[in-house]
This record gives structure tokens, sequence and C-alpha cells, in this order.
């Protein structure tokens, strides 16, 4: 995966390419772990089941490779939380307790190695509630423990909002296929990128009340959202705007990590 940025300076460095010598001596020489989770699920007739997860990496990546040896990557969870996306070929899912045994036995087993800061970088954001339940319980059973996640596409919305994209986006629509285009575009099928919802007034009633954002959440299968799993108009998407979304989330991320190494 390309690692191109104008604020990269080395390499990122991954844990899983050290020996164990290694391993120890990046406990402190690179304080903060990050760990990018992701989804295998369908998105649409034009991206790879893994955009989550690439997206995810992309940021991790970058983030990694501009802190100058400060941060190391960790072990990818490269399946979420996706049972809305099950009927749909290929999507695996775990449940929600499966995920955050899994991630509690990720931190527990760094924490144990003398890590102390964890963030996971989540490309799904059916992954959001069951990270924001390990974060509760981390406070209790780890308290030493410091650990953050983010997800990647909501933290440069002000970015997609200039996009000019549909009524209705999201899933496989304008911004990630965007980000997919600028991080890995041999995996995206340009002749097979066609719109999916784009519009209130294609929805039935009840998905029209699950997309509203100013009342109670209400989950629905994406099969219902819509018939070919996308959210949006992919045809639209450029590199370009990749590019500034994947910029922007990586900026940030990189500003939030550089103040906390320094607490």
């Amino acid at each position: 995966m390309s690692t191109d940025s104008p604020a990269e300076t080395r390499p990122p460095l991954r844990l899983a390419e050290m020996t164990t010598v290694e391993a120890a001596a990046a406990v402190t020489a690179s304080p903060v772990v990050i760990i990018p989770a992701g989804a295998f699920e369908q998105h649409g007739p034009g991206m790879p089941l893994a955009t989550d997860t690439i997206r995810a990496e992309g940021v991790a990546e970058r983030v990694a490779a501009g802190l100058d040896g400060r941060v190391v990557i960790g072990p990818p969870l490269p399946v979420g939380v996706s049972p809305h996306h099950l009927a749909f070929a290929g999507t695996v899912t775990l449940t929600t307790t499966t995920l955050a045994t899994v991630v509690r036995e990720y931190v527990e087993s760094l924490h144990r190695h003398g890590w102390r800061k964890i963030l996971v970088v989540t490309g799904h954001g059916g992954n959001n509630a069951t990270l924001t339940t390990v974060a509760q319980d981390l406070l209790t059973t780890h308290p030493d423990l410091q650990f953050a996640w983010t997800p990647v596409t909501p933290l440069a919305a002000d970015v997609v909002s200039e996009m000019g994209v549909s009524e209705v986006h999201g899933h496989s629509g304008e911004a990630e296929t965007a980000q997919m285009l600028h991080l890995a575009p041999h995996l995206v099928h340009h002749d097979r990128l066609v719109p999916g919802t784009t519009a209130t007034d294609q929805l039935d009633p009840l998905s029209r009340l699950a997309r509203h954002g100013s009342h109670p959440a209400l989950a629905v299968r994406y099969d219902r959202l819509s018939e070919n799993g996308v959210l949006g108009d992919p045809r639209w998407a450029t590199a370009e705007d990749g590019r500034a979304v994947v910029d922007a989330v990586v900026a940030r991320v990189t500003a939030f990590v550089k103040e906390w190494l320094d607490v």
C-alpha cells in the first residue's frame, strides 16, 4: 500500500515485522500502538469486501509513518460487526461479544508487555458501539491503560460535505469510493460502479426513520436500505477527493497522537 503523504518521513513500524527483541525495545521507543480495524463485508458491485480494513490500514500507516518511529502498528482486526450486510454474498461477521473479546485480548496482551497507549482506527461504523463498550470496561479492568478509538470518514465530515454527495450517501458511496481510488485504485472496478439509494424518497418508511439522525437509533438491514448495497453514487468519486479525505483524517489523528505522546 502506498505511503506517499507529504507528512511521512520514514516507513511505518509494524509489530508483525519485528522480532521479539525488537518488540521489547519498541515498548519504550514506540509507546503508542495503532490497531487498524475494519470489516469483511459487501461494498457494492465495484469494491472489495475488505474496503473498510484497507482504509483503516491506510490511515494507520500514514499516521505511523509521520510520527518518526514513536508509533507502532499492531495486529489488525480484519473482520468486524456486520450482520446488517449478511444478505450480500461474501460478508463475514463477528457478534459484538466476539469483537469485544478479541479487542480486549489484543489489549491485554499488549498491556502485559508494557504498552499503555492503544488507539484503534476503525474504517467500519458497525464496530463503533463495541469499541465504546470496551473503552468503558477497560477503565475498570485496566486503570493504567489509555485506550482510544476513532472512525475514519466521520473525522473528515467537513471535507466530505464539500464533495457534492447525494442526499442519501455513505456505505460504498462517494466518500468511501474516493478513498479507495486514492489508497487502492487497483481494487476498484470502475465499470461496476453504479448508484444505489441516493434520495430519501427511495427509502421505505422504516428505512427513512432509520436514516433520520435526530432521534433514537434504529438498526435495519442494508438489503432494505439499498438493493445493491450502495448508499450514494460512487460514479462521481475521484482519487483527488479521496486524498483530501484521507489527508484530513491523517492530520487530525496525528495531531491527537502527538499531544497524547506528551501526556
